[in-house]
């Protein structure tokens, strides 16, 4: 029967009422929903957009929003990396804003001179396979490379290690640390690891890769470090009048013709020799004997030569000029003292590459020459490529072309990944890290088959027999819920020790076998249930376990899927004990193991962790909410 009848609610009163009830309980429901849109909203958030406020993640409404994503990621989140290859002066990810107008042939272009040129697998890198600032992000590429060394090691960490000659802890410590072959100490490492990630970097479209770009990393590393970024600063050090950072160029060789100066050459030959990295630098065959007489002063035989290098020359005169340097060793460590100069401890004889027989052999040098091949002159490539050049030394590598061009067919694809990505990383790491859902199902499960075994028996002997003590009872299994669980842990993690039952199913699941609320709240259930039905049992000489059994459990489906539910909400969420009683990883159920994820990631993981984590008791109840309903209401009605 309703409270108000169907008379009173044509008063106007009431129905003011009514809709009075029905705003306030909108405006909760709104009160409750808003957070969690902005917490599904943030669960997509990366480093560049984690200040942003917003129900709709700005990246599915605006297409520079995006294309702010796709950049971050694709430079793996080095905002250096993208200022060189783009020559940029941009501070941050957030300022970079989409080219009116990509140059489409000069892009093609590009790409014909890769497909065409054998570049070494060093020139370049692909990107997402590093978040380097958004903490615990595992990134597409990274994502595709793990799932290819999964498949190959049968999911075993252990054989892959001894494959690739790793010391990887588990699968959640499977990284990959983007490359930067500019810097003078950076050089590629020659392991059976990274000799996988070279394969698979190999197979990436250049779409998705960044070229590593000398001159760039000259003006962006070293000139405006030193110089500011004002163009005045360098002019008036270096007596030049250039209007703008973009005519400033790095020559190929020592800059010595007309119209330079001696600082610029200063900077190029300090550049050439300390900085950048060898494998960019090539030497003139004329200083062969030069590098004959260096390697002899430094270790007077060929014999201790040969031992150090594990070669058979019988002279130094068979040895040749390096034309490109080894990637790790003695003869490395020679190649780099050479160019830098090496004075002999003895004689004090200095033996240094001559300045003006350095060049620079790196993938924009060999794009220019590529062009200028091609084309002869400036004015022709300008012709044909729609661009403005003045000369073939501010030809640079399309790259942000090439990129703007392809982000236009890939942001269906690119908004699919950024909704995905931190549920994939958090996934990932469920999925491969310790044993955290197979613990967790074993736990729930056996925590309500307990609870749904001891509970009602609890309860069924109180309200069959009625005790004397009865209420004594009832008032001190109330009294249980007046004390937090945190009180009991002590206590509880004690007796547990000394039964030595830690790290164990027992320490999860003895200590909440028998809930004091669920007794009661059964009891109650159990006597409104008619007792005509248990003398009617008796007459047909049923037993007490079979009256049990076929008719108390049997009409007390309702509240036993509350005491279920309930049951299965406390074991889940169990953090604290969980992680009290079984310190040993292995035992970890799913919320320590969140826990831990949490305190090394970022608010986009976080977001998304604890999204997952509410899913199933989510369709728990969404599933089971009827039965849920009538363990409510059924004990009102009796």
């Amino acid at each position: 029967m309703s409270i108000i009848s169907t008379i009173g609610r044509k008063s106007l009163r009431v129905r003011l009422l009514i809709w009075t009830i029905y705003a306030l309980l909108s405006l909760g429901a709104v009160t409750m929903l808003y957070p969690f849109m902005l917490m599904v909203a943030g669960s997509s958030k990366s480093d560049v957009d984690k200040t942003e406020i917003a129900l709709v993640p700005a990246f599915l409404r605006q297409e520079d929003a995006l294309y702010r994503k796709h950049i971050e990621g694709l430079f793996n989140e080095s905002l250096q990396m993208m200022q060189v290859a783009y020559d940029s002066n941009i501070c941050d990810f957030k300022k970079i804003a989409l080219d009116p107008q990509p140059n489409a042939k000069l892009a093609k272009f590009w790409l014909e001179f890769i497909a065409t040129e054998e570049l070494p697998h060093y020139a370049y890198t692909c990107g997402y396979i590093e978040a380097k600032t958004t903490r615990g992000v595992i990134p597409l590429h990274l994502r595709s490379f793990k799932a290819e060394c999964l498949e190959k090691y049968n999911g075993d960490i252990a054989i892959l290690n001894r494959a690739l000659d790793t010391e990887f802890y588990n699968w959640d410590t499977f990284r990959i640390t983007a490359e930067n072959y500019l810097q003078r100490r950076s050089m590629p490492l020659v392991t059976p690891f990274r000799s996988a990630f070279y394969a698979f970097k190999t197979n990436m479209p250049s779409s998705e890769r960044y070229y590593f770009d000398v001159e760039g990393y000259f003006k962006a590393a070293i000139l405006k470090t030193v110089y500011t970024k004002d163009i005045t600063t360098y002019n008036r050090q270096h007596g030049t009048s250039h209007a703008s950072w973009d005519t400033v160029h790095l020559d190929v060789r020592l800059p010595e013709r007309a119209g330079r100066t001696r600082k610029e050459r200063e900077d190029w030959t300090s550049f050439v020799r300390e900085q950048l990295n060898l494998l960019w630098i090539r030497v003139d065959p004329e200083a062969e004997p030069l590098y004959r007489r260096y390697l002899k002063a430094k270790y007077s035989s060929i014999a201790i030569l040969n031992q150090r290098y594990g070669t058979e020359y019988s002279e130094f005169g068979e040895i040749p000029l390096i034309h490109e340097p080894p990637l790790e060793g003695v003869q490395l460590s020679d190649w780099d003292a050479f160019i830098q100069g090496w004075k002999d401890g003895e004689g004090g004889k200095e033996y240094i590459a001559p300045a003006s027989m350095l060049r620079i052999h790196s993938v924009d040098a060999r794009f220019r020459d590529y062009a200028h091949l091609h084309f002869k002159t400036i004015a022709a490539f300008n012709q044909e490529m729609g661009a403005d050049y003045r000369d073939w030394s501010g030809l640079r590598p399309p790259q942000r072309d090439l990129h703007q061009i392809e982000f236009q067919k890939q942001k269906k694809d690119l908004k699919l990944e950024f909704l995905t990505r931190n549920f994939a990383s958090v996934i990932d790491y469920m999925v491969l890290h310790g044993r955290s859902i197979l613990n967790t199902g074993i736990y729930c499960f056996l925590a309500i088959l307990s609870a749904l075994v001891v509970n009602p028996l609890a309860a069924y002997a109180l309200s069959r027999y009625k005790p004397p003590t009865t209420y004594k009872m009832l008032l001190f299994l109330m009294m249980t819920m007046a004390f937090p669980p945190m009180v009991t842990q002590i206590p509880n993690f004690l007796m547990l020790r000394d039964f030595g039952l830690l790290n164990s199913y027992w320490a999860l699941i003895l200590p909440g076998m028998a809930n004091g609320y669920s007794i009661f709240l059964l009891k109650g259930f159990f006597d409104s249930l008619p007792q005509e039905l248990y003398e009617s049992a008796e007459l047909d000489g049923a037993g007490e376990f079979r009256i049990f059994l076929q008719i108390t459990m049997s009409l007390s489906k309702p509240i036993l899927a509350v005491i279920a539910l309930q049951s299965f909400t406390i074991a889940y969420g169990n953090f604290m004990m969980a992680l009290l009683i079984c310190q040993d990883e292995n035992m970890w159920t799913l919320m320590p193991w969140l826990y831990q994820l949490q305190q090394r990631s970022d608010q986009g993981i976080i977001f998304a962790s604890l999204l997952i984590a509410a899913v199933p008791t989510f369709l728990v109840f969404v599933f089971c909410q009827k039965i849920i309903m009538r363990g409510i209401v059924v004990p009102v009605e009796k």
